[in-house]
């Protein structure tokens, strides 16, 4: 009889063959190369660390240098003016236009400057913070290329089971007809048939279209056409977590997670830029050194007021005293210390968040473990079920329906049992991401997973 190839039929959709295409390195290699969110994040990292020497840049010497050409009118006056510098005998003179050209140099150091010096610390501890947050962009690449990897393997199985289902409901749908015809079975039996067998159907392809836009978004992170991917291979590693207490993983992740370490090292800048508005109110000293010198001529010529000038230098120091600013200074000490309490609640929120995700990806793990037992366990339970449903619906102790309930409970349990798998995979993953343990060891080992 055509039923006894259902079991065969469904228990070959199970199996996971071996395939020679790209594996879950080759995929992390290509998104580490184009994608485009990570590059994004290197990118703002590098800007923001642009603001270490620009901060820096005010401490340090300023040298300026300057050029300047000046007309001013001018006009003899009487020779009665006897002490004038314009006197060159009696009568009046027109000597047109007076020019004077000045050429200096100067160089200004900052000697204190307590909110330049916070500002710069400031500088640092931002860009720190967005070092941790590239590190946290890297480490989620990780879990992005791994998740869009498992989501294509794990809709490639439902695929399978889909279409193994549909194929078992055919074969029986044609043997419920068959049987009809002849008159050794009801019509019921064909309408219970037929009606399954076209819900599979649209399962089938509701299936391949899901499929088929997961693999479109892997390919969105990797940047290159999917291809055919290694499979999970049936005997994955059912440990637990090492170690073995949560408590020790919460410990890793106050440590480690780059997330609670970019929010602290922002903190860190909040609290230094409410020490910048503080300096607000102190004096600030600085130091000067210019040289230059001044050079006059008439438009008509001969008539030089100031002479060939000469070099000239001026040393200084200058100490400036902030009196009265308007109420600025305390606007801006009010303001920073609001976005310091700002990042210190964000800092507080995003440690508790990742503690959660420790504990949940934890619990997870262990959950997942028993899961993929269980899931195996009833994918075999299930078979020998649809086995004996099958005899028994030959001998006349089973109906049709209890033969399509089987085939249907079947596919179900292999369904399941395929995502277990692969999501344990991916929570053992998370579990590390949210520790901040993550690194390209892992996705080595998980790589050997695969056939």
């Amino acid at each position: 009889m055509r039923l006894k190839l259902l079991t065969l039929a469904l228990s070959l959709a199970a199996v996971s063959l071996p395939s020679h295409g790209e594996d879950l390195l080759d995929a992390y290699r290509q998104a580490r190369a184009n994608d485009p969110v990570l590059a994004q994040a290197d990118a703002t990292r590098l800007a923001v660390r642009e603001g270490v020497p620009q901060a820096r840049a005010l401490l340090l010497p300023q040298i300026n240098g300057s050029m300047s050409l000046t007309q001013q009118s001018a006009s003899g006056g009487s020779s009665s003016s006897s002490s004038s510098a314009l006197d060159s005998g009696a009568g009046n003179f027109d000597y047109g236009h007076i020019r004077t050209r000045s050429v200096g140099a100067e160089v200004d150091q900052t000697v204190l400057n307590l909110a330049d010096i916070a500002n710069l610390q400031a500088a640092h501890s931002t860009a720190n913070a967005q070092d941790q947050t590239y590190d946290a962009a890297a480490q989620d690449l990780f879990v992005r290329v791994a998740t869009a990897y498992f989501t294509v393997l794990s809709d490639e199985d439902q695929v399978t089971f889909a279409k193994a289902n549909e194929e078992a409901l055919r074969v029986t749908y044609d043997q419920a007809d068959q049987q009809y015809k002849v008159g050794i079975a009801a019509v019921t039996n064909v309408y219970q048939a037929k009606a399954l067998y076209e819900a599979s159907k649209a399962t089938t392809i509701s299936d391949e279209n899901t499929l088929a836009n997961d693999r479109q978004a892997l390919t969105v992170i990797t940047g290159q056409p999917t291809g055919d991917l290694k499979k999970l291979r049936e005997d994955v590693p059912l440990d637990e977590p090492s170690p073995a207490d949560p408590q020790a993983w919460v410990d890793v992740t106050s440590k480690s997670n780059p997330n609670i370490l970019s929010a602290q090292y922002s903190v860190d800048a909040a609290e230094h830029s409410v020490n910048a508005a503080r300096a607000g109110h102190l004096p600030t000293i600085s130091a000067s050194l210019s040289r230059d010198k001044s050079t006059a001529w008439a438009e008509n010529g001969g008539y030089n007021p100031l002479g060939n000038g000469r070099w000239g230098n001026t040393i200084g120091l200058t100490l400036s005293v902030p009196i009265f600013s308007g109420g600025l200074t305390q606007s801006k000490v009010r303001q920073s210390i609001d976005q310091r309490d700002e990042a210190q609640d964000s800092l507080e929120s995003i440690r508790r968040q990742s503690i959660q995700n420790t504990l949940n990806y934890y619990n997870s793990v262990i959950a997942g473990i028993s899961e993929v037992k269980s899931g195996k366990s009833s994918v075999e339970s299930a078979q020998e079920a649809l086995s004996a449903t099958k005899a028994g619906f030959q001998v006349g102790t089973q109906i049709m329906l209890d033969v399509l309930n089987a085939i249907q409970v079947l596919t179900q349990n292999q369904s399941q049992y395929s995502l277990a798998r692969h999501q344990l995979v991916l929570n053992r993953l998370l579990l590390r991401q949210s520790a901040g343990t993550i690194d390209y060891k892992d996705m080595e080992y998980i790589n050997t997973l695969l056939q």
